[in-house]
């Protein structure tokens, strides 16, 4: 699994990390995502997943 976040997209709503917090976290002065791992272990692959789909912005894309 590799994943793609496109942070011009992103409009900082903070669900991709309520949903994966060891993937994704926010930066300190605009609440923008940042990615944290773009190849995840097997383990987590539901919850970004999940984030992926909660994203408001579809700022971030999972491939296979």
């Amino acid at each position: 699994m590799k994943i793609v976040l496109d942070q011009d997209k992103c409009v900082s709503s903070g669900q991709c990390v309520m949903a994966a917090p060891d993937v994704f976290d926010q930066r300190e002065e605009d609440g923008v995502a940042v990615l944290l791992d773009d190849s995840p272990s097997a383990d987590g692959a539901e919850d970004v997943e999940h984030a992926a789909a909660v994203c408001p912005a579809v700022a971030i894309r999972v491939e296979r």
